[in-house]
């Protein structure tokens, strides 16, 4: 997201220049839950993107104007979202919009940017399908990031796995990523029924029965989990998976949607040998890299 809006505002810079008694800061806007289900991925957006705008600023800003952001949090109410980006839009007039983690609130809020001609920058993965003039999609896309999963689990390095149970919280990403998914198997020679599929809503917690059918399904070998578990229900679904006696050993987990964030709530030894597939982590080893995460820290 830095990068991104980094690129945004280098554009701005672009245009002709105003003096600062002509024109106010630039506003921009954050729309992310910061409470509710989904607020363990979107503290992250809003500090993140925070910390961009601070650092701009430290350096003057843009065309000598700092930038103004303004933060709003639907609290993950998909509706709300709505509601907050026609604010930041209409009310606030912010340039541009960053914000949403899940498809289903970029959905709530798409009719708002386009009937308005906003534009927003969308941080997180993308189940693809969609195109729209208002919208920068800057995550991953299935050929990016589900594809890649599911091929190394098959491959020998990966384990070789046959038997895949796709698993996912009941909204836009999941069911579109685990169509694809399923598509993907089946050209490759995975019979039908090596495949399941099971979805469970927002913020589920109790886990020990979709456990159980996993440990069934898995108990002849060969089998390991897609995960597009979003937010706050990874907690409980890991630890379930060891508190059953499943390990990555018999079962790998593939998390397309679990990084820091979620990963801070966790016991860190039901996670042993799981794995994820994910645009970007906090150890990534680089000099750019180390200064930033040391910045997002503080």
């Amino acid at each position: 997201m830095r990068i991104v809006l980094v690129v945004v505002l280098a554009v701005l810079a672009a245009l002709p220049p105003l003096t600062s008694a002509q024109a106010p800061p630039i506003r921009i806007g954050f729309a992310s839950a910061m409470s509710g289900p989904a607020a363990i991925t979107g503290e992250g957006v809003k500090w993140g993107g925070t910390l961009a705008v601070e650092e701009i600023n430290a350096k003057g800003g843009v065309m000598g104007k700092k930038i103004s952001p303004v933060v709003v949090d639907p609290a993950s109410n998909w509706d709300l979202f709505a509601e907050k980006a026609k604010q930041l839009l209409l009310q606030d007039k912010v340039s541009v919009v960053f914000g949403c983690w899940t498809s289903v609130s970029r959905k709530s809020v798409l009719p708002v940017f386009e009937n308005n001609n906003g534009l927003l920058f969308y941080p997180v993965q993308y189940e693809g399908e969609e195109c729209s003039k208002n919208v920068f999609y800057t995550g991953a896309t299935p050929n990016q990031q589900l594809v890649p999963g599911a091929e190394y689990l098959m491959s020998k390095e990966g384990g070789s796995y046959k038997k895949f149970y796709l698993l996912g919280t009941d909204y836009v990403f999941p069911r579109t990523a685990n169509k694809i998914l399923r598509a993907f198997l089946v050209a490759k020679g995975v019979p039908k029924e090596n495949i399941e599929e099971e979805y469970t809503p927002f913020s589920h917690q109790d886990y020990q029965t979709i456990v159980g059918k996993i440990k069934r399904f898995s108990s002849g070998g060969g089998a390991c989990v897609l995960s597009t578990i979003n937010g706050d229900s990874n907690v409980p679904f890991y630890k379930e998976f060891a508190n059953q006696g499943l390990r990555s050993e018999n079962a790998p987990i593939m998390a397309y949607s679990v990084a820091e964030d979620e990963l801070r709530g966790m016991d860190t030894s039901a996670l042993v040998g799981h794995l994820a597939a994910w645009n970007y982590f906090q150890s990534v080893e680089n000099a750019a890299n180390k200064k930033f995460v040391n910045a997002f820290k503080e």
